[in-house]
């Protein structure tokens, strides 16, 4: 029995009041079911929002005692690119993680880098759960591709189906592949904020644009129910992707 938390960019309040919400305590710090549940993340922890840090901690502490699955986004991708020392542009919500870390101690940045680091690097590029009916994968994944973990799928697993164009708005454009999907895994994923969870095709979208506004969702599996709670960030509309 798996909850999926949507992308969370920063949002920590949202996550602690939506893990109450669907009845976890967090007496110790951070969220854990008396049923038994466990907490997946689609990826995305940080960036945009006001306590990118704060996730990172509560994630590594519950992937480290086992309680939680995290698999990794686009975002966590370039943090990660920066903890190594590569160069990344600080830019499209990285800032705001880096000028919370830069406001750490040394010693606190070590600290948080070290756990940020070893959460990605011990991190599926996807998790296959419920013996293979059941994909979490932060921008989707085509059916042909589970299993494989090529250049090609990273960048569709991170960014969507892309086309290589870019928006007007500078994103880059991508095709709706849920559209066409007619695999047999139920698929979660997020990336691509939508305003209300999108079930399509044996997948759903759960990014339901916290950072920008809207709320966080989590999908509980098996039961295929998403439960949200409101955000507390401005509103900006035109974040939203309309696939209706």
């Amino acid at each position: 029995m798996y909850d999926i938390i949507g992308d969370i960019h920063g949002c920590f309040k949202e996550f602690k009041a939506l893990t109450t919400k669907l009845g976890y305590r967090w007496d110790t710090g951070v969220p854990i079911s008396s049923s038994g549940r466990k907490l997946v993340f689609v990826g995305d922890l940080t960036d945009r929002g006001p306590e990118s840090l704060k996730v990172i901690e509560a994630v590594y502490e519950l992937v480290q005692q086992k309680k939680a699955i995290y698999v990794p986004g686009n975002h966590c991708n370039k943090l990660y690119r920066f903890f190594l020392g590569n160069p990344v542009k600080i830019a499209h919500g990285l800032e705001t993680t880096v000028a919370e870390y830069e406001e750490l101690s040394s010693k606190q940045q070590e600290e948080i880098k070290h756990q940020f680091m070893w959460l990605y690097e011990q991190a599926p590029l996807y998790a296959t759960l419920d013996d293979g009916k059941l994909i979490v994968a932060h921008a989707g994944i085509k059916e042909e591709m589970i299993g494989k973990t090529s250049g090609k799928v990273k960048t569709f697993v991170f960014y969507g189906d892309i086309t290589g164009r870019t928006n007007p708005d500078g994103t880059p454009e991508r095709r709706d592949w849920a559209a066409s999907y007619k695999g047999r895994p139920f698929i979660v994923y997020g990336h691509t904020p939508v305003i209300a969870p999108r079930f399509l095709n044996q997948t759903v979208n759960i990014d339901t644009g916290c950072v920008f506004g809207n709320c966080l969702t989590a999908l509980r599996y098996p039961e295929k129910e998403t439960t949200s709670v409101p955000s507390s960030m401005p509103y900006i509309a035109e974040k939203f992707r309309d696939l209706t």
